[in-house]
């Protein structure tokens, strides 16, 4: 039916000329005496003052305005400003067309040498006909510039209402199964068929030059061109740059991440060069019109877009070579993803290709609307549709008893997400949110994209800093060599550089995923607001606003992951590789991950734009409660910093405090843990390590003395129990040379006498062990040679008396 409409509306376009003509030719004769009559009955000066007026509050009512009714209504009254000012033209046609005939009656002004002079009542007249015709081309001037003006402002309020469609999420539009949806394509409107109409002229204009005599052999020859770089150009691109990645690159990981990169480099550089040379081809004679390259323009960002998105669904799924595959997916599951690939893409460039012919071309909002809710319709169905194939493919390989690939927690998440922003993109087109479908569809777009970017680049980046600094390839060597670095060392640069580019990557993603939209955003638009952010541009206006608390919830979300993403590779990749006491390094990921989330608490009260100022009250009112109820905690923090700092006592030293000797095994901020001989655990609080005598056993890492303290009888020959004593210490393992073992005559008592023999260990925790190895020896030697130990003596009273006569005798005698 549109094309229909369009070839009436060009034969009536034909039949306008033609009358048009009819009127230029006539020119020359009276205007009949009503049409005077209606030119004097019309103050020009009077109605050109209004309009200006008008144009220029509509203008005013417009900066102020956001509601799509309030813009609605507007538009309508623009478009009855041009009809009036059309109206104005056709007035004012035939008045200058009648002065210029009487000009033409009464000729050029004579020459001054001329032989024949005209009188001065044809000079006057004629004088006074250029005044007016000078007034009315004026006049005329003004009609066209307000009519301009009011055209172009009909177009801005278009685009507006189009722009706020995409953020005036709650407006409803429409069920998509309602007449009120289709309607705008069943009836389309007249300035619509017209807009579309010369777009299409403009368009047709570019491709007829391009084909001129003097331009059509440069466009075939770049036409051809950009067919061969889609094509056979990629294909020969991406199959350099994998040989190039097996002979080049050491074996591992890397290769198959290179190659993942490689396919879409590949896919992006010669796809945007294609339809670069498309755009050069029908905009280098410089005769096109600005719709023309403003529609060539955005056709070459959504060819780059959807390219990547091309070119990342073949790296993902790696079909032609299965082994190189760098996600963990199962070849059946690959294998049915691959068309879903191509429909999705081809959606998007048909989708993306009307909206930009809608932008460009200024039609109507419930054109716009259409395609919108056309576009979400089939992107949500085929996203629902890899989610659902995909179940539907692992259910039949576990029936078939093939183990399909292990998923992570994020992937089930992710496939989740989809699924119910599928169903929500679905119910939002049923009952009329078609903005909002719009929006989650290509959010969803948008977002995936991003993470798939963000996946392939982490894991290349950490590839490349593995293999750059690993000692078995030549770079690790070489790097070792020059620098004079252990290996040690190597893995502590590829973990840090590995670590801080990831971190890079990151922020790049979340800056992407805040402020980046599908077909719009480009990599310079993200280093600019990532180069902002970091300024701080915009922070000291935050107020709070929907988009900034989702903002703050994301950044509470991705802060909180990227903390604990951080803390394991402290714990994990990082600390193993330093020469750190295990205490330090839990003491230090313990105040890294406090640091982090005072931090990230921090930053997402900044992001709802919190004013620190308000809450001074509070916080004072707190302070000293939280003061008084903190001041053990902060104590013993505080503690726990001096001993980290000065470490009078580290992990593993073997320390007596308060009558508690044990091993320390943690160092926290808080509190020490000290494991007893038992193995029991002992947690003591750091202001105690600061505040009472603590003995260290082991530090300077001293040896252990093992003194044995033995009685023996007053009969026996000291020297030989001495000479018995050393050979039992120099014979044990054990007891070191140096100090040499020594017996001291320690005491004489009644019960015997006393030697004490010492000997030196490698450490006091040898010393127990050791006793009991000397005492065991040292009692078999005494017994071999017939000596004994003393035996305290004791002393027994004993008494023969009946005691039976001594209580009769108490009795009283009768």
């Amino acid at each position: 039916m549109r094309k229909g409409l369009l070839g009436i509306y060009g034969w009536m376009l034909l039949v306008a000329l033609f009358a048009f003509s009819s009127v230029s030719m006539a020119a020359t004769d009276p205007a009949p005496d009503g049409q005077e009559e209606t030119a004097d009955k019309v103050n020009v000066d009077t109605e050109l003052l209004k309009l200006q007026k008008q144009l220029d509050g509509i203008k005013q009512q417009v900066s102020g305005t956001t509601t799509d009714a309030k813009l609605n209504v507007l538009n309508d009254t623009t478009l009855e400003l041009v009809a009036n000012a059309d109206k104005l033209a056709g007035i004012l046609t035939p008045m200058r067309a009648q002065l210029q005939a009487q000009l033409d009656v009464l000729g050029p002004a004579p020459q001054p040498q001329a032989a024949v002079n005209e009188t001065a009542e044809v000079t006057r007249k004629r004088a006074t006909l250029n005044q007016q015709k000078q007034k009315l081309d004026a006049q005329a001037s003004q009609v066209q510039a307000i009519k301009t003006g009011a055209e172009n402002l009909s177009t801005q309020i278009l685009a507006l209402r189009r722009n706020a469609l995409k953020n005036q999420l709650a407006l409803n539009s429409g069920s998509i199964l309602g007449s009120r949806f289709w309607s705008p394509i069943i009836k389309p409107m007249q300035e619509d068929i017209e807009r579309l109409s010369d777009l299409k002229d403009d368009l047709s204009e570019a491709f007829i030059a391009a084909w001129q005599p003097g331009w059509r052999y440069g466009s075939a020859f770049f036409l051809l061109l950009a067919a061969a770089l889609s094509t056979a150009g990629r294909k020969l691109l991406e199959k350099y740059l994998a040989r190039a990645g097996i002979h080049l690159l050491p074996e591992g990981r890397l290769r198959r991440s290179f190659l993942a990169i490689a396919v879409v480099f590949s896919t992006v550089l010669t796809m945007g060069l294609a339809v670069l040379l498309v755009d050069y081809v029908f905009t280098r004679h410089g005769d096109v019109t600005d719709r023309t390259e403003g529609f060539m323009e955005s056709l070459v960002r959504l060819v780059v877009f959807c390219s990547m998105i091309s070119g990342l669904g073949r790296a993902f799924l790696s079909n032609k070579r299965p082994s190189w595959r760098l996600p963990a997916i199962a070849n059946p599951v690959a294998r049915a993803m691959e068309p879903f690939s191509i429909i999705a893409t081809g959606f998007i460039v048909v989708f993306g290709v009307i909206e930009q012919i809608n932008t460009v071309s200024g039609i109507s909002v419930g054109v716009t609307i259409v395609g919108n809710g056309l576009s979400s319709l089939f992107l949500a169905l085929t996203s629902g549709a890899i989610a659902l194939r995909s179940d539907q493919i692992r259910r039949r390989m576990v029936e078939a008893g093939e183990t399909p690939e292990a998923r992570s927690t994020l992937s089930g998440l992710i496939h989740l997400a989809v699924l119910l922003t599928t169903l929500a993109v679905l119910v939002s087109l049923l009952i009329g949110y078609i903005s909002l479908a719009r929006f989650l569809t290509y959010e969803l777009v948008w977002v995936g994209m991003v993470l798939s970017l963000l996946y392939l680049s982490t894991t290349f980046v950490e590839d490349v800093c593995e293999s750059l600094f690993s000692p078995a390839f030549a770079s690790g060597r070489q790097i070792k060599r020059t620098l004079n670095l252990d290996d040690r060392h190597l893995d502590q640069a590829a973990a840090i550089l590995s670590a801080g580019l990831k971190v890079l990557l990151i922020l790049m993603a979340v800056v992407a995923l805040l402020n980046g939209t599908f077909g719009s955003t480009t990599p310079v638009d993200l280093v600019q607001k990532a180069v902002e952010i970091w300024g701080g541009k915009g922070l000291e206006s935050i107020s709070i606003v929907p988009a900034h608390l989702v903002n703050a919830v994301v950044l509470l979300v991705i802060g909180i992951y990227s903390l604990r993403v951080s803390r394991r590779w402290l714990e994990h990749e990082f600390f193993p590789k330093t020469t750190l006491e295990a205490g330090i390094k839990a003491s230090l990921v313990t105040l890294y991950s406090n640091i982090g989330y005072i931090l990230i608490i921090l930053l997402t009260l900044a992001t709802l734009g919190i004013e620190w100022s308000k809450l001074a009250w509070i916080v004072s009112a707190l302070s000293v409660g939280i003061g008084f109820g903190l001041q053990e905690i902060v104590k013993n923090f505080i503690s726990g910093l001096i001993l980290l700092t000065e470490r009078p006592v580290k992990v593993g030293d073997l320390v007596n405090i308060s009558g508690v000797e044990g091993d320390i095994r943690r160092i926290n901020v808080r509190a020490t843990e000290i494991q007893l001989g038992d193995r029991s655990t002992v947690i003591v609080p750091n202001s105690q390590f600061i505040s009472q005598n603590v003995r260290n056993i082991t530090m300077g890492n001293p040896q252990g003395v093992a003194t044995l303290a033995l009685t023996f009888p007053l009969d026996i020959d000291p020297d030989v129990v001495k000479n018995i004593l050393l050979d039992a210490y120099y014979a044990h393992e054990k007891i070191l040379e140096t100090p040499a073992p020594s017996v001291m005559f320690s005491q004489l008592t009644p019960n015997g006498m006393v030697l004490s023999v010492t000997g030196y260990v490698g450490s006091p925790r040898m010393v127990a062990s050791a006793k009991s190895d000397l005492l065991f020896d040292i009692i078999k030697r005494l017994r071999t040679e017939n000596i004994p130990l003393a035996v305290p003596q004791k002393m027994v009273l004993e008494s023969n008396v009946d005691v039976a006569a001594l209580q009769a005798d108490a009795l009283p005698r009768q």
